[in-house]
Order: C-alpha cells, then sequence, then structure tokens
C-alpha cells in the first residue's frame, strides 16, 4: 500500500484555536443546524465588533443544497456551510495567494491509503469533528453524502466523472472508496463542494428538498438568514474543529448593478465587492483604503461556430473568422487590461496547456484568402445568439461584427435574455454564440470532457474529432502526468488547427477590498472563503 499521511499537528491546532486571527489555509464551511443558536451568540459577543464582513455580491442565490449548487452565490454558502473530505493547499504566485490545486492535503479526512493499483482509496476521518447540530462526524455520513451526489441531478456527472464504483463505511471512522479504473482527478473532483459532507442524522426525517432551504454541515459558519431579494448573513461557530473563525458575521448584499457595488465598495459602505467591472478597476486602486485583486483566472471567452451548420462545417471558414477578430482591441478597449489573450481551448494556467497550433493574429487578408478558398470569397450571413447580462460581450459582439463586415460576413446579432439562451445553447441548434466557462477542477481532462470532447455534456457546437475524442480517453486514463500531458498537448493542437471557436480571452478574477482585510486566496472555481479571512 501507498501510504498518504497529512495532519495538523497539536501545536498548530492549538495556535488556530487560542489565537482566531491566525491564517488558515484549509477553507472550511458550516452549516444550520438545530442548536446552532447558542453557539452564534457566543462568537458574536467574544468577537470585536469590527470582525464583522460586509460583502456585496451580484445575484441572490437559488439553493443552499450542496449536491444541486451551480451558481457562484449557492457555492458561497456551501463552502460557507460544509467540509470536505480534502481540500486544496495555497502557493504564491506572483505576490498573490492562490489554491494549488495539485497540492490535496487533509480536512474531514486526517490521512488515507492509496492501494498500489490506485483503485480503492481508505479514508481515516478526523476524530472528535462534531456537525452544527452536535452529532458526530462518522463514516455513515460519508457513504450518505456520495449516494446524495450520485443521485443528484447536478452533481451526478461529477460523481460518473469520478468513476466512483462503491463507497463503503469499514468502521465508524474509516472510509473506503472504490475506483472502476484509475482516475487521477478522482482527489480533485471531491474536494469540489458538491462532495461536501452532510449530517445524516439530522437529514433522518426531512424530505428531498429539506438542503434547498436549510444545511446540515460541519463548518466554520451558520447561515442565518438568507432572502435571496435582499441579504443573507452567516455567523460564526465558535466550536468550529478548526477553531472559531476570526470574523463574527458575514453579510452578504446582494447588489444586482456593478455600478453599485463599485459605489458600494468606493464609499466604505462594503468591506469586499465581487465582479468588479475591468473599467472602475484603476478608480478603485486610487483609493488608498482599499485594495484590488486581480487574478489571472482559467475562465475562459469564445465565439462556438456550430460545426455542423453551414458554413461552419468548413474548417477554413472557421480558420478565416478567428483571423478576422481584433484581439488587442477587445482586451485593451472592452476589457481594459483586465483580461489576457486565449491561445487554446484550455486556460493558460491549467496545468497541460500549450498553445501549439495557434496561429490566429488578426489579419484580415488572410481572412479573405480563407474564405475564397472555401468558395465563399462573396461572404455570409450568418446569426450569433448573444445572452444578456453581460456588457463585454455585447462589447465584443458590435466589434467582431464590424470587422467581419470588412471581408464580407454579415453576423446578425440576436439579443435573447440569458436564461432563454441557457435553454437554446443545450439544444445545440445555435449557428453561433458568444460563451464564458469555468473549469472548477484545473486539468485539461475535465475542461476538454467537457467541451471538445465528442460526448461531452457541454459540447453545444457539435464539434467531433475521432482522434481528439481518442487522445482524450487515453489522457483520462493515463497515469504517468507527464505522458498524459503530451496526450492532452496533441489534442490541444488539433482542436486549435480545426478551429471550433475563435478564441476571445481568459478573464482575470476581479475582487476588490478594504485595505484592512486579509487572508483572501483565489480559487479557481472563484468562490471566496470566508474563514482565512480576518480584519487588521
Amino acid at each position: 500500500m501507498k501510504k498518504v499521511t497529512k495532519a495538523f499537528t497539536l501545536l498548530l491546532l492549538l495556535c488556530v484555536v487560542l489565537a482566531g486571527c491566525a491564517a488558515k489555509s484549509n477553507p472550511p464551511a458550516a452549516s444550520k443546524g438545530e442548536n446552532n443558536s447558542d453557539n452564534a451568540a457566543a462568537a458574536q459577543e467574544s468577537a470585536a465588533p469590527s470582525s464583522a464582513l460586509t460583502v456585496a455580491f451580484s445575484e441572490g442565490g437559488t439553493t443552499l443544497d450542496p449536491a444541486e449548487a451551480s451558481d457562484l452565490t449557492s457555492d458561497t454558502f456551501v463552502v460557507a456551510a460544509y467540509d470536505q473530505l480534502v481540500t486544496y493547499g495555497v502557493k504564491t504566485v506572483d505576490g498573490a495567494e492562490v489554491a494549488n490545486t495539485d497540492d490535496i492535503q487533509p480536512m474531514l479526512a486526517e490521512s488515507w491509503e492509496v492501494s498500489a493499483d490506485n483503485l480503492t482509496y481508505t479514508f481515516k476521518l478526523r476524530e472528535g469533528v462534531k456537525f452544527q447540530s452536535g452529532n458526530p462526524l462518522t463514516a455513515d455520513s460519508v457513504v450518505y453524502t456520495f449516494d446524495r451526489v450520485k443521485n443528484s441531478n447536478s452533481g451526478s456527472f461529477l460523481y460518473g466523472m469520478a468513476d466512483i464504483k462503491s463507497v463503503t463505511a469499514k468502521d465508524p471512522s474509516t472510509v473506503e472508496i472504490v475506483l472502476n479504473k484509475q482516475n487521477h482527478m478522482f482527489m480533485q473532483i471531491i474536494a469540489l463542494y458538491n462532495f461536501s459532507i452532510v449530517d445524516e442524522v439530522a437529514m433522518q426525517g426531512k424530505d428531498a428538498n429539506y438542503l434547498k432551504t436549510n444545511t446540515a454541515g460541519s463548518g466554520p459558519f451558520v447561515l442565518e438568514k438568507w432572502d435571496p431579494a435582499s441579504e443573507a448573513v452567516l455567523t460564526a461557530n465558535a466550536d468550529y474543529w478548526q477553531g472559531a473563525p476570526s470574523l463574527s458575521k458575514v453579510t452578504l448584499k446582494f447588489t444586482k448593478e456593478a455600478s453599485n457595488r463599485v459605489l458600494l465598495l468606493d464609499k466604505g459602505d462594503v468591506d469586499m465587492a465581487i465582479e468588479i467591472p475591468p473599467k472602475d478597476v484603476s478608480s478603485l486602486e486610487a483609493n488608498k483604503d482599499l485594495a484590488v485583486k486581480s487574478n489571472a483566472s482559467n475562465r475562459i471567452l469564445y465565439l462556438a461556430l456550430n460545426n455542423k451548420v453551414a458554413p461552419f462545417d468548413n474548417v477554413k471558414v472557421r480558420q478565416a473568422i478567428a483571423y478576422s477578430i481584433p484581439y488587442d482591441q477587445l482586451i485593451n478597449e472592452v476589457m481594459y487590461g483586465q483580461a489576457k489573450q486565449m491561445k487554446s481551448a484550455v486556460a493558460s494556467n491549467t496545468p497541460g496547456y500549450t498553445d501549439k497550433g495557434y496561429t490566429y493574429e488578426h489579419n484580415l487578408d488572410k481572412a479573405k484568402q480563407l474564405l475564397q478558398e472555401a468558395g465563399y470569397a462573396d461572404g455570409f450571413t450568418f446569426d450569433l445568439t448573444l445572452g444578456s447580462g453581460f456588457q463585454d460581450w455585447e462589447d465584443d459582439a458590435v466589434i467582431i461584427q464590424a470587422e467581419l463586415a470588412k471581408i464580407g460576413v454579415t453576423m446578425n446579432i440576436n439579443k435573447v435574455a440569458r436564461a432563454q439562451f441557457l435553454e437554446m445553447q443545450k439544444e445545440k441548434n445555435l449557428t453561433a454564440y458568444i460563451s464564458k466557462w469555468t473549469s472548477f477542477v484545473n486539468d485539461p481532462a475535465y475542461h476538454l470532457g467537457f467541451l471538445m470532447y465528442g460526448k461531452g455534456s457541454s459540447n453545444y457546437n457539435n464539434y467531433s474529432n475521432a482522434e481528439v475524442d481518442k487522445l482524450w480517453e487515453q489522457a483520462s486514463a493515463e497515469p504517468d502526468a507527464a505522458v498524459r500531458t503530451k496526450l492532452f498537448e496533441q489534442a490541444q493542437e488539433i482542436i486549435t488547427t480545426e478551429a471550433p471557436w475563435s478564441y476571445l480571452y481568459e478573464y482575470n478574477r476581479i475582487v476588490g477590498m478594504k485595505a484592512n482585510l486579509s487572508g483572501y486566496v483565489y480559487y479557481p472555481d472563484e468562490i471566496i472563503r470566508f474563514y482565512p479571512l480576518s480584519k487588521k
């Protein structure tokens, strides 16, 4: 057996418990149990008033269920209300603290063993952990949680991607998870919030929808209030197993208009604001009381072309579109420099990324040549479907439309409501559309498996290449990281050459905050972990 054992030392545990202001590296969570009011009150009484945090959020969220959460606000509730078996480490990149997704750290599981064939993972649970209901964490909790994910509407796809065969409680503190085949992403997948461990005892007698509006976890914050139209309030769990949070309370103010979020932050009415528009970064940076965190993310934006619909079933036409796009103009005039040019279907900060095959500088002469070779010397007309809610998408579309007109291509922009767009996208019949994507698991297998694999659930523009599919399948099953990387590089080069998308840009994740706030860590899922945060 290959044994991996990682645990907090007794000294570190004592430091965290006794000195609540110490930095917390593991991202936690919390839950809403029946006996939490005393704990929350104690946390508030013991913490100074200045330890309360107010955050301007955009949307109010849709669910508290870890297995079903899929929007940023709902995900934030879950991460603040639950723990997972394992979590990611933290590293420093260009002076910023970011999650190290290759470094799997203990959370509710204090250690684990992996069989020689990499199919069986045996987790030893941390002793003394209690859910906020007061019920102890047991192996049955883990089995119950994984069964919920397996049978959920949203998380079930991740369960399948993890390729889990069975989850068994060997004894009250030991869980065995067996895979159908080797999966290098397994540990990264179960670190996701969807696999947050649920208190199965507290769930007895509850209906199937209980967790949509209630929580049952073991984390550092208790969700005391949730009104999707106005605000949510999280209070500290004084008995949290890693030590009470430094923040006594976190209030999320749901502020849909980005300009209002910026104004609230600039005036000092909130401590933090998310989804800051790129155009406002410089003005906020001029405020000495604020700090703006702008991290390179793996959130990408692309112009998708339906590979089964003429003329985009012709690779030269798709390449011509790619040569027509003024990338520098999009990044500088639309994104104010808060983005970088995208040169692969995979984001550049993903392990295994390559820009091989990328040749698409802005070149209208090259675009015209390719159109002529494809039999479209006189151009053509097509419809671009544009979902509402993102100003940069609209600005990008107008700029691209103007450039395409210069090569004889007419692009009609059809705007639809965001919800309608998402439904239309799933039907796979759109001729062209602009869309974004964020891979929570920072791995090419996850990213390409959704978007570019022939059977991928989010391959909405019908890209299909037998060689790419074969490379993805080989790489996904390959235990050797170096070999796996080469296979994924080959797949990326083919995809880039065939141009099923025109790559637009990779976003920066922009969060503004007061300068006295410390402990912020950027994660690929873009969820803010409140537990490590503290005020000076």
